[in-house]
C-alpha cells in the first residue's frame, strides 16, 4: 500500500468569511462567554464580543483602511489582539501578525515587505521597548499610522469609528469573499529573510473549525490559550477553533507563564489547554502542580515541535488531559495537516501526529523522484487542499519553490505513514531548527553573524535539547588574530535578532567537515557537537 491518504469529507467545508461565521455563532450563542482575558480582568459574551469587534472595525475604516490594505499587529496576547484579528477580517484588511520577539532589523523588513500602512502595537512588554524600535525604523518604512494599545490612541481609534455607520460596515463586509487574503504570517526564510505566508478566510476559518472538531468542541468548552496569537497556533487553533463552535477563548496572560496558565485552567474551569512541548514541560515542573484543581480539563493540543512521548504520558496522567491531541502542520498550510483525535488509542496519541485532516490530501514521496513511497518507508511529507496558502506575499519565486504545479505543498519534513494512515515525523530535509515551537532557519542567523567584522565563516546547526527540543549552535571561524569569545557573539545578536535565534552554544574552529567537493556537512557537525557537549542521551529521547 502506498503512503497516500485523503482526510474525511463527510462534513462540508465552510464557504463563508470569518465575519459571516462569527455572526452565525452570535445568533446561536450570543449570551455565551466568548472571551476571557484573565490578566486584564475582561469578559465578553459573544454578543458583546461582536459589538467590540465592530467598534474596532469601524475605527479602522474611519482612518482609511481599505479592502486589501495591510494592518500590522505587534503585541503579546491581549483581548485587544483578538478584537483586531476579527475586526480586520470584518472589513477585508489583511492582518500582518508580527512576532513580539522581533527586533529592529526584522521589524523594518516585515513592514517594508508587506507594505503595512497601519500598525497596532503595544508600547512595551517585559524587556522590549516597542515604541523605541518603531521610532527607530519610522523613516524607513511605509507605515503611516501607529495605534498604541492601552493608551489614548486606542480610545481615539474607537471614537473615530463613530463616524462610520452600521450600514457602511455591513456593506463593506458583505462584499468580501472566502478566498480573499486575510492574514500574512512571517516564517523564517532560508535566504536570510522571513517569508510572508498569505492565508485566506477559507484557509484559516476551516482549519480552525476542523481542529475544534478533532477536539470535540461544543459551546460548553473553555479553551486556555497560553500560546502566542501572532502564530497560527494561537489565532487559528485557538481563537478560530473556539468561535466556530461557540466555545470560550481564555487568555491567561500576555506572555507564557506556567503558573498563570494553570491558575486560569482552575479558575475558569477550562476543558482544554494548548502548548508547545516546552510549555507543558514547564507546567509539569511547577512545584505545586498537584495542588491545582485541573479536574475540568479533558483535551488540548500539543504541537509546534516534536512532542516527547514521556511528556505526553505525564500530561495525560498528571493534568487530567485524557483526550489530549497532537497536531502537525506549518504556517503555509493554515497550519494543521494531520491531527490525532480524542478517541485514538493512547499509543497513537503519544507516538504519532495523527492522520490526514478533513478535506486534506497527504502523501509521503521520494525526495529525489517525487514518487509516492510504500507505507512504512520514509520520504518527504507533501500536502494539498483548501489549507495550502495563497502563496508567499509578493514572492512568486519562493512560492513556486514551495508549491508544485499540481498544488502540492512541499514541507521539507521527512515522515512515515503506517498501515492505518498515521504519520510519524522522522526528520527534516531542510536545515530548519525547531526551538520551543519556533521555526528557525540557520541561514537567517548565518547571514546576520557574517556582519560581525571578526567572523570569517559561520555555520549554524540545531543540537538536541531536553527543554526546547533543539537549541541553536554556531560554529565560527574567526578572523586571524581576533580574540573572540562566545559572549561577544551573543552580545552582537542582542537586540538585533529575536532572542530565540541567538546561539546558545558557540564553537570556534579553523575548519569545517566537508565533502570532497567542498560542501559543508552539517550532519557531521551535529554529530560532533552532540559528542562534545555530552548530549547523547538527549538525542536518543523518543518523539512523535
Amino acid at each position: 500500500m502506498l503512503s497516500s491518504a485523503l482526510g474525511p469529507t463527510d462534513i462540508p467545508l465552510l464557504n463563508e468569511t470569518i465575519s459571516a461565521n462569527l455572526a452565525r455563532t452570535v445568533e446561536t450563542h450570543g449570551e455565551g462567554e466568548a472571551l476571557v482575558s484573565v490578566e486584564q480582568g475582561l469578559r465578553y459574551t459573544y454578543r458583546e464580543f461582536s459589538e467590540a469587534v465592530d467598534e474596532v472595525a469601524a475605527g479602522l475604516m474611519a482612518v482609511g483602511v481599505q479592502v486589501g490594505d495591510r494592518v500590522g499587529i505587534w503585541s503579546p496576547n491581549s483581548a485587544e489582539w483578538v478584537l483586531v484579528q476579527y475586526a480586520t477580517a470584518r472589513i477585508g484588511a489583511t492582518l500582518v501578525t508580527i512576532n513580539p520577539a522581533y527586533r529592529v532589523a526584522e521589524l523594518e523588513y516585515v513592514l517594508n515587505q508587506s507594505g503595512t500602512s497601519v500598525l497596532v502595537a503595544t508600547e512595551s512588554f517585559s524587556h522590549s521597548n516597542y515604541r523605541g524600535m518603531i521610532e527607530e525604523v519610522w523613516d524607513r518604512v511605509p507605515t503611516q499610522q501607529v495605534v498604541y494599545l492601552q493608551t489614548s490612541d486606542w480610545e481615539d481609534l474607537l471614537a473615530t469609528g463613530t463616524a462610520v455607520s452600521a450600514d457602511q460596515l455591513e456593506e463593506r463586509s458583505a462584499g468580501l469573499r472566502p478566498d480573499n487574503a486575510i492574514n500574512i504570517q512571517y516564517t523564517s526564510g532560508t535566504t536570510g529573510f522571513p517569508k510572508g505566508a498569505t492565508l485566506s478566510h477559507r484557509n484559516i476559518l476551516n482549519n480552525g473549525f476542523f481542529v475544534g472538531e478533532a477536539c470535540g468542541y461544543t459551546s460548553a468548552d473553555r479553551v486556555c490559550i497560553p500560546v502566542p496569537f501572532y502564530h497560527c497556533f494561537g489565532m487559528v487553533l485557538g481563537n478560530l477553533a473556539c468561535t466556530t463552535h461557540g466555545a470560550t477563548m481564555v487568555v491567561p496572560a500576555a506572555g507564557f507563564d506556567a503558573a498563570a496558565a494553570l491558575r486560569a485552567c482552575e479558575q475558569e474551569r477550562c476543558t482544554s489547554l494548548y502548548g508547545v512541548p516546552t510549555m507543558f514541560i514547564a507546567e509539569l515542573g511547577e512545584p505545586d502542580l498537584d495542588n491545582y484543581d485541573l479536574s475540568s480539563l479533558r483535551t488540548g493540543i500539543m504541537a509546534g515541535s516534536p512532542c516527547p512521548v514521556e511528556v505526553m504520558k505525564q500530561v495525560v496522567d498528571r493534568m487530567n488531559m485524557n483526550q489530549v491531541t497532537i497536531a502537525y502542520g506549518m504556517t503555509e498550510t493554515s497550519p494543521v495537516s494531520t491531527q490525532t483525535s480524542v478517541d485514538d488509542s493512547l499509543d497513537k496519541r503519544v507516538a504519532t501526529v495523527g492522520r490526514a485532516h478533513p478535506h486534506v490530501e497527504i502523501r509521503i514521496v521520494d525526495p529525489v523522484n517525487g514518487e509516492t513511497v510504500p507505507r512504512g518507508q520514509a520520504g518527504e511529507f507533501v500536502t494539498r487542499g483548501y489549507s495550502v496558502m495563497l502563496g508567499y506575499w509578493d514572492d512568486e519565486t519562493r512560492t513556486a519553490e514551495a508549491i508544485d504545479d499540481e498544488g502540492w505543498m512541499h514541507t521539507g519534513d521527512l515522515a512515515t505513514m503506517d498501515e492505518d494512515g498515521y504519520i510519524n515525523i522522522v526528520g527534516r530535509i531542510k536545515d530548519m531548527i525547531i526551538r520551543g515551537g519556533e521555526n528557525v532557519y540557520p541561514r537567517e542567523i548565518e547571514e546576520y553573524l557574517y556582519r560581525h567584522p571578526d567572523v570569517v565563516e559561520v555555520q549554524v546547526i540545531g543540537v538536541p535539547d531536553a527543554r526546547y527540543g533543539e537549541e541553536i549552535m554556531a560554529w565560527i571561524q574567526p578572523r586571524e588574530g581576533a580574540e573572540l569569545e562566545a559572549d561577544d557573539i551573543k552580545a552582537f545578536c542582542q537586540g538585533q535578532i529575536a532572542h530565540y535565534k541567538i546561539p546558545r552554544y558557540v564553537k570556534f574552529t579553523d575548519e569545517f567537515p566537508m565533502t570532497i567537493t567542498g560542501k559543508i556537512q552539517k550532519y557531521l557537525m551535529r554529530e560532533m557537537s552532540i559528542e562534545d557537549l555530552g548530549l547523547g542521551e538527549t538525542a536518543q529521547e523518543r518523539h512523535a
